[in-house]
């Protein structure tokens, strides 16, 4: 899934290859990504891009005096052509979503895809990004001025839940996912299952140092990539979130795994609990 670090490059890359340029053509091929009608898609062709912002995990390109606002979801991507097919797309079972053609005889553009049979990825046409349901609600974005150490201590002032869900929860802390969470946890050497309001204060100042640097790195690490580029460099930068059954390169120990219905997390237990595995149980609590 696509989180801050990826999906900040993207932005960084669509504003670049944007700017100046006029769209000419949007093809919504799955409209069941479209979540919005009013304004339409169409209401985009001719307009000019802005600019290329981040929201969390949104994307959101500014044509026109619109917003056209994208949330990759789990298997969502965006493929940057200089020269897209002259023919327009055709409604299918491919993973093409949406097609946004540039104006000017070079034909340049962009796709949005979805791999996979679940289809999540969500697009909207908006006046202000702030109609999105999920902008709207998100918390505050880790690599803001906003995001002091007071702010994240607040946020976790009376938190009864879990850290690990707290750090995936977008509406305290925007653009975070199972892959960051992970690695965060791993380099703070925190158990994902402590609870939030029993952090002790140097453990939310180490939290906090953490959150900031491993998405910053992750970043810098993207800085200058094409877009097919950037997934192989988000797998290969992780250090823990993946890599069941692997050495963990701080410790040596095996990184494990707890599985969930729908997702899974990994964790080293040397570096994180003591050495204690945690139990791969959707209970979720420690071996005693």
């Amino acid at each position: 899934m696509p989180e801050l670090p990826e999906v900040e490059s993207l932005a960084r890359f669509l504003a670049d290859h944007l700017a100046g340029r006029a769209v000419d053509r949007v093809y919504p091929v799955a409209v069941h990504a479209l979540k919005t009608y009013d304004p339409p898609v169409a209401a985009l062709e001719g307009g000019a891009c802005e600019g290329v912002t981040r929201y969390g995990k949104f994307l959101d390109c500014q044509v026109g005096g619109l917003h056209l606002v994208l949330h990759l979801a789990r298997a969502g991507w965006v493929r940057w052509s200089d020269k897209l097919p002259a023919v327009p797309p055709r409604p299918g079972k491919g993973p093409l979503a949406l097609r946004v053609r540039l104006a000017g005889a070079d034909g340049a553009g962009f796709d949005v895809t979805e791999a996979g049979s679940q289809k999540h990825l969500a697009v909207y046409v908006v006046r202000d990004p702030r109609e999105v349901p999920g902008v709207a609600r998100l918390g505050p974005d880790p690599l803001s001025a906003d995001f002091t150490p007071e702010a994240f201590r607040a946020l976790l002032e009376g938190e009864r839940r879990q850290i690990k869900g707290v750090l995936r929860d977008q509406s305290v802390l925007a653009g975070i996912g199972n892959a960051y969470s992970d690695e965060i946890l791993h380099a703070a050497r925190m158990s994902p299952f402590k609870l939030a309001a029993k952090l002790s204060e140097e453990e939310v100042e180490r939290l906090y140092a953490v959150i900031g640097a491993t998405l910053q790195e992750a970043v810098e690490r993207s800085r200058g990539l094409a877009l097919k580029d950037l997934k192989a460099e988000k797998k290969s930068g992780l250090r823990v979130h993946g890599r069941k059954g692997e050495p963990c390169p701080v410790c040596g120990d095996t990184i494990r795994e707890v599985s969930f219905s729908d997702s899974a997390l990994q964790y080293c237990p040397t570096c994180q609990t003591g050495g204690k595995p945690l139990a791969d149980r959707r209970l979720s609590r420690l071996l005693k």
